[in-house]
């Protein structure tokens, strides 16, 4: 898939890109459907407008590098940084901070539209309200791994060393459901009914638990770590990196157990690096560490090339709430958006 020579790539006839010179954290469209922010290692994050997509403000986020970034509740974007802070970037560029944690790092930060946010930093995640007040403070065993609201905001996920924590965010009694299975958790995702929780292992191996009877789910195989997971708009699979390909797990007709997985988009010898399912339909977007970008529909296996190598390893992906747009970022600061509206 790397050879480039006779491929005509998305990005080329649909889209636009810039070069920030700053390894790409994260990448989020404001839900409002107008911005886009990139949040970089320099601790700036790059905001674009839809309408005027060549054009980025640039906007002094953190004293050293940002961390974390997601879509915030409403509009906007969250970001944390290795300065202790939560930033709040609406999506005309302004800043506001929401919180500061002394010189700990925000790891990890996530939002849901319902208003709720959380902040992962050290053993603890910091719930705040929609005001950007913090209501409660969840201790942990260990350093947090990854934090990951469920679909209608009820619930909030951790990973940690030795399995994951599942709190409800406004019980009146902070206890969780501690989901046990022993190692290094890191990437974590809820699934969309709920009914699952999916961690990446330090050990390249992904763990899973069944909520409804706390039966384990363990898939490997994997040549190298996975940092992405991804479920499909309505949770039939879910999309990870850690291999040449796309790798992708059934979560239908009894879930991934004794399943082997679906591989879509590889076979070159280049590691994935990012996966991410559309917000809409059963396609997922993947980032390489060459710095190919493309589009795989799950159902056919069709592959459409978005942006060639040669930018450095994809480390964001990011789709607008609709679908209609993705955005790319890579090590080296480069950011493709792309534009895959009706025309």
């Amino acid at each position: 898939m790397s050879d480039s020579t006779d491929i005509e790539f998305l990005l080329g006839q649909r889209g636009t890109s810039h070069n920030f010179g700053a390894w790409v954290i994260g990448l989020a469209f404001g839900r409002e459907g107008r911005s886009l922010h990139a949040g970089l290692g320099d601790g700036t994050v790059r905001v674009a407008q839809f309408a005027s997509p060549s054009e980025w403000v640039a906007v002094e986020a953190h004293k050293g590098a940002v961390m974390s970034l997601c879509a915030d509740a409403k509009d906007g974007a969250l970001s944390g940084g290795d300065d202790g802070r939560v930033m709040r970037i609406a999506p005309d560029g302004t800043a506001t901070e929401l919180a500061k944690f002394g010189s700990k790092w925000v790891e990890h930060v996530a939002a849901h539209e319902s208003g709720i946010r959380a902040a992962a930093v050290a053993k603890a995640v910091h719930v705040l309200d929609a005001k950007g007040e913090v209501m409660k403070s969840l201790a942990h065993p260990s350093t947090v791994g990854g934090i990951a609201f469920d679909a209608k905001g009820k619930r909030v996920a951790a990973s940690h060393y030795n399995g994951a924590s599942l709190w409800f965010v406004n019980a009146k009694e902070d206890k969780p459901r501690v989901l046990e299975w022993k190692g290094s958790h890191a990437a974590i995702a809820i699934h969309p009914e709920g009914g699952h929780v999916v961690t990446a292992m330090q050990e390249m191996s992904l763990h899973g638990w069944r909520l409804a009877d706390g039966q384990h789910m363990r898939m490997s195989g994997y040549p190298a770590k996975t940092h992405s997971l991804s479920f499909s708009n309505k949770g039939k699979w879910l999309a990870t990196s850690g291999a040449e390909a796309v790798v992708l797990w059934p979560f239908f007709g009894g879930g991934p157990m004794g399943k082997a997985p679906t591989e879509l988009a590889g076979g070159d010898g280049v590691m994935c690096t990012q996966v991410l399912c559309h917000p809409q339909h059963e396609m997922v977007a993947a980032g390489f560490e060459d710095g190919l970008v493309l589009l795989a529909d799950i159902n056919t296996g069709r592959v459409l090339p978005v942006a060639p190598p040669g930018q450095g390893g994809v480390s964001a992906l990011a789709w607008n709430p609709t679908g209609s747009h993705l955005a790319f970022g890579t090590e080296s600061g480069f950011v493709g958006l792309l534009d895959l509206s009706a025309r």
